[in-house]
This record gives structure tokens, sequence and C-alpha cells, in this order.
């Protein structure tokens, strides 16, 4: 009987012949991948286990940037409120609050000027004759048409006259026509003039008159205006111009 491994050689000789040696080889690259694979993971992830714990252990203040570490186990907490062998105790009182005195609370007193005076009427009646400087009026003692300074205020003879407001006695004099006459500055240019009133006047230049005191007496001496009732001749100037007293008197 015939052996015939020799002819047709063994089973694995035939295997490595053909195909089977293609297929060990990529078992073989496949096995040396596999463990590769697992080596390079095996790494990554204790670098991802050691990079974990170190940020957690970080103490606070641990830059990367070379700033000083503090180190959570000191005592720079502690330290920190600790006072020192060398300091004082220094107790500081409030300061009081100044208060002003009573002499320095008190306003320093100021002259106060009046600028508005309290007219009164220098006597009670009806006006003869009204203000009119831009118009002319008929005067029956003169017989004739002329302008009128002031207002003729109806009066019976001997009634007292009084300051129209409060001011000083600058002028005392007998007008060649309208008789006695007595001047009030009131100041501010404002003037009152009082005509035709008694020969003597119960008051002097110089003297300072209150709205309502008795400076005179109604009169007759007024030449110009002796054929009218008796009354009193009132007119007023603002800086030297004539001006209407109806303007400053109060209504009645």
């Amino acid at each position: 009987m015939e052996n015939n491994s020799g002819a047709g050689g063994t089973k694995p000789d035939k295997f490595f012949a053909g195909k089977g040696f293609y297929i060990v080889l990529f078992l073989c690259i496949a096995v040396i991948a596999a463990s590769v694979w697992t080596l390079v993971a095996s790494s990554a992830t204790d670098r991802e286990t050691d990079l974990l714990e170190t940020d957690i252990n970080k103490p606070v203040g641990d830059f990367s940037d070379g700033e000083e570490t503090i180190d959570a186990d000191t005592e720079y907490e502690s330290a920190m409120w600790e006072v020192p062998d060398y300091a004082e105790e220094v107790m500081v009182e409030p300061e009081a609050p100044e208060i002003a005195s009573e002499s320095a609370a008190e306003p320093t007193p100021q002259t106060v000027y009046e600028t508005a005076k309290a007219f009164v009427w220098p006597v009670i009646g009806q006006i003869e004759t009204p203000y009119s400087v831009t118009a002319l009026v008929y005067d029956t003692t003169m017989s004739d048409w002329r302008t009128h300074d002031g207002i003729d205020i109806a009066a019976v003879l001997g009634e007292k006259v009084m300051a129209a407001a409060s001011g000083t006695i600058v002028k005392l004099y007998s007008d060649q026509l309208y008789g006695t006459t007595v001047i009030i500055d009131h100041g501010e240019g404002l003037c009152s003039v009082y005509s035709n009133l008694a020969e003597i006047p119960t008051i002097k230049v110089g003297d300072a008159v209150l709205a309502g005191e008795t400076i005179g007496s109604v009169g007759t001496t007024a030449l110009c205006e002796i054929g009218k009732p008796t009354h009193l001749h009132f007119s007023m100037t603002l800086d030297g111009e004539s001006v209407n007293p109806n303007d400053y008197l109060p209504s009645l």
C-alpha cells in the first residue's frame, strides 16, 4: 500500500500554502492593533483622572501665572484679625455740634425805607374844580379859561386840613395867587401842596407829620379863587412835574 502523505503534503502545509497564510497574518495584525488601542486608551484615562484630581485638590489662590499660592492649612485667616502687641487703644469722644448763640442768631436791624405811601383825603368834600392841565377850564374869579394844576375840594371855613401822607414839611409860605401854602415831601420825589389855608398853620418847616395829622385849616387867602365857595386847593408834584391827585387819593 502506498503512502499518500508524500505526494499531497500535510494539511497544515496546504493551509499555509493557500489562503490560510493571509488569514493568520490578518489575525496577528488585529491582535497587535487591539493591544495598541488598549494601551493608548488606558494611558488617556489615567491622564484625565490625574488632571481631574489635580483641579479638585488645587487650593484657592494657586494660579498658573506664577502668583503666590495661599495654602488653606496656613494661619493666614486668623492672622488677619490678630491685634499687634504694640497697638494702643484710643478713645475718641465725639465733638458736640456748634450751637450759635442767641445774640448771633438775631438778625441785624436794617433800615426799611417806605416805598408805598398810604394816602388819605386832606378834607372830605366834593370836588368843585377838577384837575386839568391838558384842557382849559373856566375860572369864575378871573373870568377866563385856564389850566388847573390841582383839585378844589369843597370845605367849610376853618375846617381842619390833614396831611395826605406821612412826610416832612419842607415849605411854608404865602403865595400871591394861592395864599397860605404848605408843601410836604413824601420821599422819592413826591410832594403834596395845600393852598388857600388860614394865615396861621399849625406846623413849621422841618416838622415830620403822619398821614391824617392836622397841618392847618381852610381859609380864604387864595386871591385867584376868592370868587369860589370856600375850599382847599390841593395839588401834587412828582420830580417837580404836576400829577393828578386823584391817582393817589383813595376812592370815597
